[in-house]
């Protein structure tokens, strides 16, 4: 049994970064709050985690790390375009956002150890949001389910859209799964985490977390297959309810994945493609390519980008880009290398996660819970911590009788 010793106010401030990513834009809530409001509690979350982490860490002990070293490279691009102020003086704001960000991580960092504690808080701390978002189902269904998002499910105690409360549920789901099958769970715990996200997740109908999940585990549990007799007997019981599934329910799982959409709009991506031909399509000079127009609010003429990696080619250019995508191979590589184990396999799921959601979610380029979830698999893929070997006890050095010393 392994000791935990990381300082309870980690978690706070693990919470902390949670809240500051939950974003401000979303649904109507139940009681109407100024976006204002929200805005400056998820920016002053940010600046209280950095602040505790900072109390927590004041020896400024920090750990190796190639994950927030190359966030930290990716905020050059990010002050480069964003000093134009093409975008605004609100770039320069989320640049100071993801500067805090990129330090709290680096304060963390002294606490990476490959251990799961901050799966733990991972957990946690969603599945905290997602009672926020029941409670808002209970207290009113129609503002949870309105027609304005075709009756997906929302936030109505806070702005949350479909597709992040879905992030969350698949997230948490995957990680507490693979807690079960490496035992460090108990069934019953398990089940309350599970039923009531995988439930969340269905009423969302979001697309991208569930193939998300479902590849994510399928990775993950294949890399424990040959070292956990658990992960082989989840895993053929998970193909036999698949087959069962398709055969039976497979018009009902049709209707809800397109989602009442015609096959023509949902081969079109729900229209993301036209954004995407016409990002790609606009005149640009060198310095836009290579270094983007700066940190916005991940839109281009007015609409979403829904694209991580577009989305980071138009803010931080094609710099941005390969940093970006250098964070991905980096992590996706020292995970293939390490040896099989619960810690491994809970790195690849998230790993593989951010990597699905990438090609229809934006968020890898900025402060976000993308960045959480790979902070996280950093965390897994970090080396433990060498012992510091304690000191050998001072024996008493005794004078040799005058008889026995040599004489010169």
């Amino acid at each position: 049994m392994t000791v935990d010793h990381t300082p309870k106010i980690v978690g706070a401030v693990w919470g902390l970064l949670v809240l500051n990513t939950l974003g401000s834009a979303g649904a109507k809530t139940i009681i109407p709050l100024p976006r204002s409001l929200i805005q400056m509690v998820t920016m002053g979350a940010l600046v209280a985690a950095f602040a505790l982490a900072l109390a927590v860490n004041l020896r400024l002990r920090i750990r190796p790390s190639a994950y927030v070293f190359l966030l930290t490279l990716l905020l050059v691009p990010s002050v480069i375009s964003s000093a134009n102020l093409e975008s605004g003086f609100g770039a320069l704001f989320r640049c100071a956002r993801l500067a805090l960000f990129v330090g709290t991580l680096w304060l963390l960092s002294r606490w990476w150890d490959g251990g799961l504690t901050f799966v733990r808080q991972h957990v946690r701390m969603y599945f905290f949001v997602l009672g926020s978002v029941a409670a808002g189902l209970a207290i009113s269904p129609g503002a949870a389910l309105p027609e304005l998002y075709g009756g997906r499910l929302v936030g109505a105690l806070w702005p949350l859209t479909p597709p992040q409360i879905g992030q969350y549920a698949a997230v948490i789901t995957g990680l507490t799964v693979l807690l079960v099958l490496g035992r460090r769970t108990d069934r019953t715990s398990a089940v309350v985490v599970i039923v009531p996200s995988l439930v969340l997740l269905a009423l969302t109908h979001t697309r991208t977390a569930t193939l998300g999940m479902l590849f994510g585990l399928t990775l993950a549990i294949g890399s424990l297959v040959l070292t956990s007799a658990a992960a082989r007997r989840f895993f053929a019981w998970a193909v036999l309810c698949t087959v069962v599934a398709a055969v039976g329910f497979g018009s009902a799982l049709q209707a809800w994945f397109l989602r009442g959409q015609s096959q023509e709009y949902f081969t079109s991506l729900t229209g993301r493609a036209k954004v995407w031909d016409a990002l790609l399509a606009a005149d640009r000079t060198t310095a836009e390519r290579l270094f983007g127009m700066g940190l916005g609010d991940k839109s281009f003429g007015g609409l979403p980008i829904d694209n991580s990696w577009l989305a980071v080619y138009h803010e931080q250019g094609l710099t941005g880009t390969v940093i970006v995508a250098t964070i991905i191979i980096v992590l996706g590589g020292v995970a293939l290398l390490r040896p099989p184990s619960l810690q491994r396999a809970c790195a690849i799921f998230l790993i593989s996660y951010c990597g699905i959601a990438s090609y229809t979610e934006a968020g890898l380029g900025d402060a976000s819970p993308y960045l959480l979830h790979l902070a996280v698999a950093a965390s897994l893929l970090a080396a433990p911590a060498a012992a510091t070997p304690l000191p050998a006890p001072a024996t008493p050095r005794r004078r040799a009788p005058r008889w026995a010393q040599v004489r010169r």
